[in-house]
């Protein structure tokens, strides 16, 4: 009777732990990046109706407009404009990837706009 060398499964868990880990990173990076793009909206989202309180309420527009990018991320943009009793505020921003990782990626741009009515002057 021959004897069959016995196969093990020894070194099998390294292997798949080497295929998978890469995958695993990779997630976990696009995960981070969409919280990064996540809370660049919520920080335009504040800027727009920061800025669109503030020149509702009388404030000078390079005032509120500064105020809106004090609030945005780095690099956005907020523009104010007013039709009548109403201001219209639009802040958008560029958000690029994690650590420059995806530099070839292009970035996510992301934007909102807030619409306030001019309050009354006192009497």
């Amino acid at each position: 009777m021959t004897r069959r060398p016995r196969r093990t499964d020894r070194g099998a868990a390294t292997a798949e732990l080497a295929m998978t880990l890469p995958i695993l990173v990779a997630v976990t990076i696009g995960l981070v990046w969409l919280l990064a793009v996540g809370a660049a909206q919520v920080r335009v989202v504040d800027a727009a109706r920061e800025t669109a309180r503030a020149a509702a309420r009388g404030d000078a527009e390079g005032e509120a407009v500064a105020r809106g990018r004090r609030v945005a991320p780095a690099g956005a943009t907020v523009t104010l404009s007013r039709s009548g009793d109403e201001v219209r505020v639009v802040a958008s921003g560029e958000v690029h990837g994690p650590g420059g990782l995806f530099g070839f990626l292009p970035g996510v741009t992301v934007r909102a706009e807030a619409v306030a009515a001019a309050e009354e002057e006192g009497p």
